[in-house]
């Protein structure tokens, strides 16, 4: 991810990509070969520069954040915000104490379908939110938390839409944890969120199901749907009677782009303007509380399974 961002801020407007630095010294000098920057010692990316991504193993998300944050410099730091939520409490009353900007890269919050069903549900009665994330891994040596790696992007976006926290959770697994699903109930609203590596199609979808309609997400085609006026009938044709179901499909228009690219432009504006961030370090400490519950359920589940067999 780390090339990524030093990529698309090489190319926003009024921000020059001042250096890079990474621990393997060679993928810093390719990295900034590649973008025409310098590739410099950690110590000198806090001298030159205004903000900065940090996009590192979690394990050392608190101590590199921190001597940003104390280096005067606004941070947007790749989820999770931390490895604990005490690491990431701790974070963000540095950065209210410093008045710096942490913003914490939960990326599907800018892919403009998302943004479009926000603006939606402001005038929806939500009853259920459905959200499955699911595809085999692209490097099969290197298989992650299925939680902590993909089900914590639809945990920060349901609990965005809703603007809240679960009341209660529960969640199972197989496969060794690289398939989970999970039920959160927030009030009147349940979520049901699954999240697989081993299924064999790539699917990133949200389902709201409101009173007044149905909306789908697709987060790969950055595309909405919405379903009005479902209604069943019977129909006559030639003698014979047949049945139909049919309903009235509204294609709003969705400004597509880039979700990396809105999310940089987001966090310079907001540094710029002293300003929140559009994901708050409260929002990552939120995702990243939801995770672990999650992942401690799933945990003990998958335990339980293999001590029966």
């Amino acid at each position: 991810m780390g090339e990524n961002h030093a990529r698309v801020y090489s190319e926003l407007q009024d921000v020059e990509l001042a250096c890079v630095a990474d621990h393997d010294e060679e993928v810093a000098r390719r990295v900034a070969d590649a973008y025409a920057t310098d590739a410099v010692a950690f110590e000198t990316v806090l001298e030159r520069c205004d903000v900065v991504t940090v996009a590192v193993p979690t394990r050392a998300h608190y101590d590199v954040v921190s001597d940003c944050l104390n280096a005067d410099v606004h941070v947007l730091v790749e989820k999770p915000i931390a490895e604990t939520t005490e690491q990431g409490r701790a974070l963000a009353e540095l950065a209210e104490e410093r008045g710096l900007v942490l913003q914490v890269g939960h990326i599907e919050r800018f892919n403009p379908a998302v943004q479009t069903v926000t603006d939606l549900l402001e005038d929806l009665d939500v009853i259920s939110v459905e959200a499955e994330r699911l595809g085999p891994p692209l490097d099969r040596t290197a298989l992650g938390n299925v939680v902590f790696d993909l089900m914590v992007h639809d945990l920060d976006i349901v609990a965005s839409l809703l603007e809240d926290r679960p009341d209660s959770v529960t969640a199972t697994g197989t496969e060794s944890g690289q398939y989970a699903t999970a039920t959160l109930e927030f009030d009147d609203v349940v979520a049901s969120l699954t999240a697989s590596r081993v299924t064999q199609k790539k699917v990133r979808t949200l389902t709201v199901t409101a009173r007044e309609c149905l909306v789908e997400v697709d987060y790969l085609e950055q595309s909405v749907l919405i379903h009005r006026d479902s209604y069943p009938e019977y129909l006559t044709d030639d003698g014979k009677r047949r049945y139909r179901h049919e309903s009235v499909v509204e294609r709003p228009r969705v400004d597509n782009g880039e979700p990396l690219r809105h999310e940089l432009e987001s966090f310079v504006e907001a540094a710029r303007n002293d300003s929140e961030p559009v994901v708050t370090a409260e929002d990552g400490i939120r995702a990243l509380e939801m995770v672990q519950t999650i992942d401690s359920l799933v945990t003990e589940e998958t335990e339980k399974r293999e001590v029966e067999a």
